[in-house]
């Protein structure tokens, strides 16, 4: 996966990678020849006091060092730009992969996991990307080009690499079975820190509420707690590696100036090319070393581009139609034709039998228990699902077979948890209609009864919005999300119990307010209070996924044992008649 991903993704940057990659053999092979010239300089220039050779070879280890240095910044330069422009495109390309997700796939990986793929897993593979590119593709030509070195320089000594490298390779192959698995439990870990952390900042003001702060922080303690236990098994075979490595180096080394210093004792071997032996072994176990800590990252970057491949290869549920069908007029009619609606494997479906019509200048009103599926039919409407069986159609044509963005234009949704977004509350309206003047904001507000607390407040419309909409009132947030699907100007209008945290009064203005629009749109909507939807044309009664009842609020009084249940229970005798 890993590969993969680094071969799609790399592709726009094979020019940069390709000139890293000579840049990198160039740094290499100068590397390579300076203790070269070291040995010639010792050798041929101090032992025999010929300071003109001395000047000459320091000279051009002088020209070497710089050629090296100068690479090494080209090389960081170019390497950085390549791996934070994968990073980019990658972290981009998961974000529309989301967007496109309906909430099936939502629910499928859950935020937290969402947010820390698009976030940490990345960043792991960008940091792959980026050492790779200045330490991976040198390790091999310096060490490859190392032990040529040395064999060429003397045969003997070059019998302890067949001791040191082996030892070291072994130690690494032991701890590496280790580590890996810890990496893959580690970003397990990651997204239970998230998804814990997310759900304790959502919900503060019930954790407060039902003073569950100790309890929380306990669970939350056992969570991290369980990360630092995986981290530190992950730190501790770091701790014993490294370590181990160094000995295996520091020992070679030691191993070379004891027989290297008896072959110059003899006369076998010029002190110079003892030296370069010496520098050609530092550079074999040296790029050993960087393998290992690039082997170190490799399967922790592995484990998070399997899990960004699992979000990129995911395909949506809701596909987009390869021809899409333009209705030839659009009215807002509404209609549903036998819908089924059932989560895959389920052994019972939310919805079944489905069929109603809801045309232009009627408002539709959807009562029922909780469970009974009524915002599951407002999803299929907007198609953030899709059917099982049946059809849903907009303007006689079925939403499957119309383009996503033009079917959502022709819909204004209120969701049941009204979100806003953190700037302004003219912003807010403003993702409604971005060309909306601050007149139709107004008007929208005044119908939305949002207008009265907007005007209260110091800077009207431009007053600032947190994120979520957190510094205002559960009841001025549904007002400003319903001025918001106004103002878009959809003939679809879906309110999913949009009224739930409005008083009465005020929930009588807006209906009133809302008739007065009736004759333009296609009303829609989701209720829990009975009283909110007695005028409505029609009333479509759900009992566990199933039409119990349709008709006005009067025949379904005569009609629906379901409805009149739901009636008397909220309404005195007195209020139903």
């Amino acid at each position: 996966m890993l590969v993969r991903l680094l071969k799609d993704y790399l592709h726009p940057y094979r020019i940069q990678v390709a000139g890293v990659t000579a840049l990198l053999l160039v740094q290499s092979l100068m590397t390579l020849y300076l203790p070269s010239l070291n040995a010639d300089l010792i050798n041929n220039g101090v032992a025999k006091g010929d300071v003109g050779y001395i000047w000459r070879i320091g000279g051009y280890m002088l020209a070497a060092s710089a050629l090296v240095m100068v690479t090494s910044i080209v090389i960081a330069y170019y390497s950085s730009r390549a791996a934070m422009a994968f990073g980019r495109d990658l972290r981009k390309d998961v974000f529309v992969a989301v967007e496109k997700f309906s909430a099936r796939e939502l629910n499928q990986f859950g935020a937290p996991s969402l947010i820390t793929r698009n976030t940490n897993d990345v960043q792991q593979v960008q940091m792959v990307l980026f050492m790779g590119l200045t330490m991976m593709l040198s390790a091999p030509i310096t060490g490859i080009g190392g032990i040529i070195m040395a064999l060429r320089t003397d045969l003997v000594l070059s019998r302890l690499l067949l001791i040191s490298v082996p030892v070291m390779s072994v130690i690494i192959w032991l701890l590496l079975r280790r580590v890996v698995p810890l990496f893959r439990v580690m970003q397990i870990k990651i997204d239970r820190i998230n998804l814990i952390l997310r759900e304790q900042i959502s919900g503060i003001r019930v954790i407060r509420a039902f003073v569950k702060t100790t309890h929380e922080e306990k669970r939350f303690d056992v969570a991290s707690e369980d990360l630092m236990q995986n981290t530190l098994k992950v730190t501790r075979t770091f701790a014993i590696m490294f370590p181990s490595l160094t000995l295996i180096l520091n020992l070679s080394s030691v191993a070379v100036i004891w027989f290297g210093g008896h072959l110059v004792d003899t006369g076998s071997m010029p002190i110079g090319n003892l030296t370069a032996f010496l520098q050609y072994l530092m550079q074999i176990l040296m790029s050993v070393m960087m393998g290992v800590m690039m082997s170190l990252m490799i399967p922790r970057a592995a484990t998070s581009a399997e899990r960004i491949v699992a979000v990129l290869v995911t395909e949506s549920s809701v596909i987009e139609p390869a021809q899409p069908i333009e209705p030839d007029t659009r009215t807002g009619l509404v209609e549903f034709r036998n819908v089924e609606f059932r989560y895959p494997g389920a052994e019972h479906p939310v919805l079944s039998d489905i069929t109603f019509t809801a045309a232009r200048g009627t408002t539709t009103a959807i009562v029922g228990s909780t469970g009974s599926g009524k915002t599951t039919l407002i999803n299929l409407i907007a198609r953030f699902i899709d059917v099982s069986s049946g059809e849903v159609l907009i303007d006689g044509v079925n939403v499957r077979d119309q383009s996503l963005e033009v079917l959502w234009s022709q819909i204004g949704l209120v969701p049941q948890r009204s979100f806003l977004f953190g700037g302004t509350i003219a912003s807010n309206l403003q993702y409604g209609r971005s060309e909306a003047t601050d007149e139709q904001m107004w008007d929208a507000l005044k119908t939305a009864q949002g207008s009265d607390f907007v005007e209260a407040m110091p800077d009207g419309v431009s007053s600032p919005i947190a994120q979520g909409g957190t510094n205002v009132s559960g009841g001025q947030r549904q007002r400003i999300s319903i001025a918001r699907a106004l103002i878009k100007g959809a003939p679809i209008l879906l309110l999913d119990d949009s009224f739930s945290a409005l008083d009465f009064t005020t929930d009588a203005k807006l209906r009133a307010a809302l008739h007065e629009h009736a004759s333009e749109l296609t009303l829609i909507v989701v209720a829990q209070r009975v009283s909110s939807i007695l005028s409505a044309d029609q009333i479509l009664v759900l009992d566990q996924g199933k039409i119990s009842g349709i008709g006005t609020h009067h025949e379904l009084l005569k009609t629906c044992e379901v409805y009149r249940e739901i009636v008397y229970s909220q309404l005195s005798p007195e209020e139903v008649s």
